[in-house]
Parts: C-alpha cells; sequence; structure tokens
C-alpha cells in the first residue's frame, strides 16, 4: 500500500474526489473478512444448539443465552472498542478484536457443558462487536464521498458470504455422517480461520488522515506516530468519558446519535430474532423435518434472497441513498412480517411462506441492515466519529439480544403470531425513526456533513 501522508490543515479533497483504488480494495477485504467471521459465528450457533439440544437437554433459559449471550458481549465490545479507536488511534487498536473473537471462536470448540458455552460465547461477542466501529470508519475515512456509501456497504456485505458458508458447512458436515458432538465443535472452531487470517494485514494497516489530522499526529514510513508541533492537545479527546459526553452535549449530535442508534436497535431485534432462530422458525414448516434439511432450507434462503439484497445494496446506496433505503426496507420488513404473522395457516403453505419468509430477508439486506451500518460512519465529528459508532452498533446488539433470546418464548408461546407480530411492530418503529430523526448522506464529505445542519429540525435550531 502507497504511503500516507497527514494532509494540511482540514482539505480532504484528495480522499473525497478518489475513485476506488487498488487501497481502497484491500482496505474493504481487510475490513470485511472480520464481518464474514462474524456472520459466520453469530448465524452458525443456531445449527449448532439444533444439534446440543438432544445431546446436553438445555432448558429455554440455557437455549436463549447461548444464542443471544454473544450480542450482549457485542454491545460491550462496540463501546470499549469504539472509544478507545479514538483515543488512541484507528491502527493501535485494529487487529486486537479479532483475536479476541477467535479466543472465543476456539474456546467454545473445548466447552463441555452449557454454562461453559455460554461465557465462551461472551468472549466471542468482545471481539465481534469490537470489529463494527474501527471496520466501519476506517473505510469510511478513507473513501471518496462518491462512492463511501459502496464502499462501507461492501465491507458489511462480507456478512453474506458467512450467512452462505456457515449453512452450507454444517450441511456439508452432516452429510459425513460424524457424530454431532464432533460436528458441532467443527462448526464453532472454523470460525477462528478467518479472523485469524487477517490479522496481520489490520495490524500493518496505515492510520487513517482524518485521524492524524485531529489528533496532530504524523506517521512515519514504518508506521510510527509522532506528535506535531504546535498541536493544542485539548482539542482532541483523549479521557474515555469525554468522547460520551460530547455526544450528548451537543443537540444535534445527541440527536443524530437517537436516530441512529434507535434504528439500528429496532433493526436487530427482528433480524437476528428471525435469523438465529431460522431453524426454529422454519420448524413450522416441517417439525419432522431432518436437521440437515432444514439448514440446506436455509441456505437457499440465504442464497437466493439475503445474498441479492447485500448486492442491490451496494450498488445503489450511492444513488438512491441511505435515508430512502432505509425506509423502503423497514416499510417492506413489516409487510412481509405482518404477512407471516396474519394469514392464517400459512406454513402450511411452503412455497408461499418461504417466499415471503425470503423478501424479509431481501428487504433487510437491501434496507436497515446494511444503512444502519453505514449511516454513523458518516455523521459524527472525526473526534468522536467511532465513539458514537461504537455506541449506535452497542444498541443494535442490545436489539438483536433481546430478539434472538425473546424469540424463542414468543415462539412457543403463540409460534408466528407472537414472533413475527414482534417483528412487524419494530419495523414499523424503524420506519418512523427514520424518517424523523435520520438525514440524507449520499455525496458529501464527512467535512460537510459534521458542519451542516441536515433535518428540518436541525435547520430550524440553526435558523
Amino acid at each position: 500500500m502507497a504511503e500516507i501522508r497527514p494532509f494540511p490543515a482540514a482539505n480532504f479533497s484528495e480522499l473525497d474526489e478518489a475513485k476506488p483504488s487498488a487501497m481502497h480494495w484491500k482496505i474493504m477485504f481487510i475490513s470485511g473478512m472480520g464481518f464474514f467471521t462474524d456472520a459466520y459465528d453469530l448465524f452458525v450457533i443456531g445449527v449448532v444448539m439444533s444439534m446440543l439440544g438432544p445431546l446436553w437437554h438445555p432448558g429455554k433459559l440455557e437455549e436463549s443465552l447461548v444464542e443471544s449471550t454473544a450480542l450482549l458481549a457485542a454491545a460491550f465490545g462496540a463501546l470499549l472498542f469504539g472509544r478507545v479507536a479514538d483515543m488512541v488511534g484507528r491502527k493501535r487498536i485494529y487487529g486486537v478484536e479479532v483475536l479476541v473473537l477467535a479466543a472465543g471462536a476456539i474456546g467454545g470448540d473445548f466447552a463441555p457443558n452449557i454454562w461453559w458455552l455460554i461465557g465462551r460465547r461472551f468472549i466471542l461477542g468482545i471481539g465481534i462487536g469490537g470489529d463494527y466501529p474501527v471496520s466501519a470508519i476506517i473505510m469510511s475515512e478513507y473513501a471518496g464521498k462518491a462512492s463511501r456509501g459502496m464502499m462501507v456497504s461492501m465491507v458489511f456485505a462480507m456478512q453474506a458470504a458467512g450467512l452462505i458458508l456457515g449453512p452450507l458447512f454444517a450441511a456439508a458436515l452432516l452429510t459425513t455422517h460424524l457424530p454431532h458432538d464432533i460436528v458441532w465443535r467443527i462448526l464453532l472452531a472454523f470460525g477462528a480461520v478467518p479472523a485469524l487470517a487477517v490479522y496481520w494485514s489490520r495490524r500493518h494497516l496505515k492510520e487513517t488522515p482524518r485521524f492524524l489530522h485531529a489528533s496532530g499526529q504524523e506517521e512515519d514510513s514504518r508506521g510510527r506516530l509522532t506528535r506535531a508541533q504546535h498541536f493544542d492537545e485539548k482539542q482532541h479527546s483523549v479521557s474515555f468519558w469525554d468522547g460520551f459526553h460530547r455526544l450528548v452535549n451537543d443537540n444535534k449530535l445527541l440527536s443524530r446519535l437517537i436516530g441512529v442508534s434507535l434504528a439500528w436497535f429496532l433493526m436487530d431485534f427482528a433480524y437476528y430474532g428471525n435469523t438465529v432462530s431460522s431453524p426454529l422458525v422454519l420448524s413450522a414448516l416441517g417439525a419432522h423435518d431432518s436437521l440437515l434439511k432444514k439448514t440446506l432450507t436455509q441456505l437457499v434462503i440465504f442464497a437466493i434472497f439475503a445474498a441479492p439484497g447485500y448486492a442491490v445494496a451496494i450498488f445503489t446506496m450511492d444513488k438512491l441513498g441511505r435515508k430512502f433505503i432505509q425506509s423502503l426496507g423497514f416499510g417492506l420488513m413489516a409487510a412481509a412480517f405482518a404477512v407471516m404473522a396474519l394469514v392464517p395457516n400459512i406454513e402450511k403453505l411452503v412455497v408461499p411462506f418461504v417466499v415471503i419468509y425470503g423478501i424479509s430477508f431481501f428487504f433487510t439486506e437491501f434496507g436497515p441492515n446494511s444503512t444502519t451500518f453505514v449511516y454513523p460512519s458518516e455523521i459524527f465529528p472525526v473526534r468522536v466519529r467511532t465513539t458514537g459508532h461504537g455506541v449506535a452498533a452497542a444498541m443494535g446488539k442490545l436489539g438483536g439480544f433481546l430478539g434472538v433470546f425473546t424469540f424463542p418464548f414468543l415462539m412457543h408461546w403463540h409460534g408466528l403470531l407472537a414472533a413475527e407480530s414482534a417483528a412487524a411492530i419494530v419495523s414499523l418503529a424503524g420506519l418512523v425513526t427514520t424518517l424523523a430523526l435520520l438525514p440524507e448522506t449520499k455525496g458529501k464529505s464527512l467535512e460537510e456533513l459534521t458542519a451542516e445542519p441536515e433535518t428540518p429540525t436541525e435547520r430550524a435550531q440553526a435558523a
């Protein structure tokens, strides 16, 4: 990668006008491999729990904790890594999160019982959460303004490969007729492989010019950072709590923080609840279907509906805009969930049920699952950018935790009516949140977005 020099003053026009280059694609791949791993690890646990049920006989509480603990821990990881990356720099912390993730994945493989597995899923989740803000901001701060939405979306869209590989790998192992006690351990341990594969590249990535400028630092050819002369230390946020104070003490930033955090919370409640619990949801089609058949059905839905949704989001993010895509996605998610909840005995109509369930995935990916990741990488000032993204991601993972934790109870209570009605209601709330609180960001530089009022409320306050 070519050496990146600090930009003078606050002129980042060279970055803003840049078209995607080899450097951008390298950063995208290095950052995106974390999300490949995240998706694989988070979603394969549903298949694993289908195997562990007959082996360990966990109760409903233990089952819900295994599937949701990583999401709760991810909230903590996002807050911690997001704040530290604003304090000491993106490059100094980058790579540590994949080591934590790998430790949790490998540790889960050796869990002797359900409670040890829950504890090691917590470690995994910390690494997953830490990956969200740092990867998003590194890509955002390097990308040109005309392609920033596409590049950041591509980082996140690496989830699609993880979504497909998880059930594909599980199905392949199930066809070997290996004992399930071995298969589930292989599935969990494999999650460490792609994470460790990018560790070295992440540790040697150059610091972003925007952070160098904001922190008054320069980076030499060996990657060493030195403080520039005549820099006022007070201008850079170095206290752990100071970054959070800056976000909540500024009305404009607080409004945006609430908007992206609430939208992500609501989206993840519906999305993770449906995705992690997909073997349970799909059991409505055939309670006595084999695990292999349920896993292959899940694979088909992901490949036909979810993966194209990511692709459409990538190619339209900078054309249609974040606000339009997020609003459309939330609205059609709500419609799809409502149909699954309210049409009597829809689970008995196999093809219509699978199509509607798949449509909900398409408009989640071509919708808020992509935009909630992109939005907070753009709308906060550089000094609190990863902090703001970390808060939003943390709220998203809390929503995911609640969704995954409650979906099994809802399914056992009143089946699809209860579970999908809840998903439809929170999707409608996400639509309202997007329309009321979030600006459009396409085509503008990061500096423009953090200097201008964007929403009608913000413009009224500025007038």
